[in-house]
């Protein structure tokens, strides 16, 4: 059986970080997972590397495209290969089979009549490679918030505008095609507003793959990145892929222009596309422009690779947001790895080398731990299929607790001074203790490889870790009389403050060395400083003209609660908000903050609005007033609000 799964194939704009190797370390657990079920899986990744935002991006570094590419494509591999992690086709956009593919892909559209040339003027977000409709000069871009640039090209454009009704009905005969759910509501709701046609050319870059026969033309990124999918295993018969694992920022290209212009083709659908959250610094999103991203190599050099994995996918529900941090990090570590699984491996196999000769008893062990853990087992299991990591580390760390609880209730170190009357009952624990332990340390190889093939090998099997197979998920595979190898511990206790003092050493020498790889100076890495810290505050203007209280008092500023809230159709950035300040009835107001809050989240929240400013027609919506709110890096809003509780239709001043 064949299982095909990719991570996105990453940009090179910038050197790899957590945040890459959060999707590619949930990428290979998958792949073991799939593995232990009998698969022969393939997992490919690779980096993306044409458009024009890697064109600037080789020019800051004083570098030609061909050499920015290398360079960082290289420092990805490069990053796998420290992590351990199992790639097994790394596909870069700039090889000649995938530009051979993408032109092919170009001349099936275009026979089927889904491809025409025109001319495009209007707004352009060179950061994330995309067309903005209904944008004016000035505006930003919805997906970021940056400033988008006006262009006027000639380019050739894919008719999407005709596939609306052949991706809803796809969406509704497969559910499983777009998941979480809340990805999949999104991209219903986008495409519901009406699916436009979009630009698949670029003429005023030259850094990309060029359109058969039209030398000015070069393919948009998203036409040409896609399909290194398909080109990564071209002779391997693998497509379509059984899993696409992504980041939700980019689901709008994977889950509607892919399957778009595999229809147009005639080419296969990917089965499933899966869309996790973002990794947060300290609960602030990582990103370049902020300064607070963190590398993977750091940690895994003072905690291991394992311990990364584990934090990734236990502290975080995959397909939702989560959190990173350093303090996070340790506690997890010590109270998990280091006095859950570590002390548990420890302490069984001390106990049976110090009562029983390094030999495995002979017994069928406890039936009630056995229940448990063929309960747990099994749970565990429907979990990781569901891509529920942390639910399923949860559970199997419940059958730690329970075997650390078992060992004290049955003291084994008393049994073995008690004679022969306590014979069967020691051996009766020490098996339960080390059939217990090998279950946990085949569930929990996918997540934690090196821990387990080391735990694996004390346990005395010949075979390796990655031999194990569904079948071997069961009570009692422990032999009798086995011998145990030689013993060691796994995962020592971490002091927190050394721990994390040299994590943010190594992190800041990281960060100089990839700024130097790029000819940058070098900077301080920005995660030394507390999450808290306030930015620096521009200093105050001389030439902004200043206003008297008078002038001031005339702003009626006025607390509110949101009664209800809407996206604005066809406003990426606007949601229509009801909201109540004491009045008869509810002031309708339009506001520009649906890339930072979800309409769902707003009910019931206390707000401040201007109340006396004169209405205003935004997309046929009267808007009676205007929100207050600050903005951060991107003009990403964030709104005013209150510690204590005030009411409704007080006045500010």
């Amino acid at each position: 059986m064949k299982y095909y799964l990719t991570t996105p194939i990453y940009y090179v704009n910038a050197a790899p970080h957590i945040g890459h190797a959060y999707t590619t370390i949930a990428a290979d657990t998958i792949k073991r997972l799939k593995r232990i079920q009998g698969y022969d899986v393939i997992l490919t990744t690779g980096t993306d590397e044409h458009g024009q935002k890697i064109e600037r991006a080789a020019a800051a570094a004083g570098k030609s495209p061909s050499e920015f590419t290398d360079l960082i494509s290289g420092e990805f591999r490069r990053q796998w290969e420290i992590l351990g992690l199992g790639v097994d086709r790394f596909q870069r956009t700039t090889s000649p089979n995938h530009a051979a593919m993408v032109q092919e892909l170009f001349r099936r559209c275009l026979d089927a009549g889904y491809v025409y040339k025109g001319t495009y003027t209007g707004q352009y977000c060179v950061f994330d490679e995309l067309y903005v409709n209904d944008a004016k000069p000035g505006d930003s871009c919805p997906e970021c918030g940056r400033p988008t640039e006006t262009i006027t090209e000639e380019n050739f454009y894919f008719k999407l505008s005709a596939f609306q009704d052949k991706l809803i009905e796809l969406y509704e005969k497969h559910p499983e095609f777009i998941q979480p759910e809340t990805r999949r509501n999104e991209v219903l709701g986008f495409i519901q507003r009406g699916l436009k046609d979009i630009s698949i050319s670029r003429t005023t870059i030259k850094w990309g793959i060029p359109v058969p026969g039209e030398d000015k033309h070069v393919f948009y990124v998203w036409f040409d990145a896609l399909m290194a999918y398909m080109s990564a295993v071209e002779h391997d018969k693998q497509w379509p892929a059984d899993l696409h694992l992504i980041g939700k920022e980019i689901v709008r290209f994977h889950a509607i222009y892919w399957p778009a212009f595999l229809i147009a083709a005639g080419w296969p659908l990917p089965k499933r596309i899966f869309a996790h959250g973002w990794l947060l610094f300290e609960n602030d999103k990582m990103s370049k422009s902020r300064g607070n991203i963190v590398r993977a190599t750091p940690i895994q050099r003072v905690l291991g690779t394992d311990a990364l994995r584990y934090f990734l996918l236990r502290e975080v529900v995959f397909g939702q947001d989560g959190s990173f941090s350093y303090d996070a990090l340790i506690a997890r570590y010590n109270a998990d790895l280091a006095n859950g699984l570590g002390n548990l491996a420890a302490r069984t196999l001390a106990m049976i080398n110090q009562y029983r000769g390094g030999v495995i008893p002979a017994s069928d062990g406890d039936p009630q731990i056995a229940q448990a853990a063929k309960e747990i087992t099994g749970f565990a299991l429907d979990c990781f299929e569901k891509l529920d990591f942390s639910k399923a580390l949860e559970a199997i760390f419940t059958l730690i607790a329970a075997v650390d609880k078992f060992i004290v209730e049955h003291a084994p170190w008393k049994l073995a001074k008690g004679g022969d009357a306590g014979v069967k009952e020691l051996d009766d624990t020490l098996y339960t203790s080390a059939e217990a332990l090998r279950l946990v340390t085949a569930l929990l190889a996918p997540v934690m490889p090196d821990a387990a093939a080391k735990i694996w090998a004390q346990l005395g099997f010949s075979s390796t870790i990655d031999d194990i197979r569904a079948g071997d998920l069961h009570w009692g595979h422990l032999k009798r009389g086995q011998k145990l190898g030689p013993v060691e511990g796994v995962f020592p206790r971490a002091v927190a403050k050394e721990s994390i003092d040299k994590m943010r050493e190594l992190e800041a020498e990281e960060v100089t060395r990839q700024r130097a790889l790029l000819g940058q100076p070098a900077e301080p890495a920005a995660p030394d400083a507390p999450a808290s810290a306030a930015p620096a505050l521009a200093p105050i203007r001389e030439d902004v003209s200043q206003i008297s209280i008078d002038d001031f008092a005339k702003v009626d500023l006025r607390v509110g609660i949101v009664k209800d809230a809407a996206r604005v159709k066809g406003a990426d950035k606007l949601l229509h908000l009801h909201v109540d300040i004491g009045e008869p009835e509810p002031r309708s107001i339009v506001a520009g903050i649906a890339l930072a809050y979800k309409p769902e989240d707003l009910v019931g929240r206390k707000v401040v609005i201007v109340a006396n400013l004169a209405p205003r027609k935004l997309r046929g919506l009267e808007s009676q007033g205007m929100i207050v709110a600050a903005s951060r890096e991107g003009d990403v809003p964030v709104l005013a609000g209150f510690h204590e509780d005030v009411p409704i239709g007080a006045k500010l001043k």
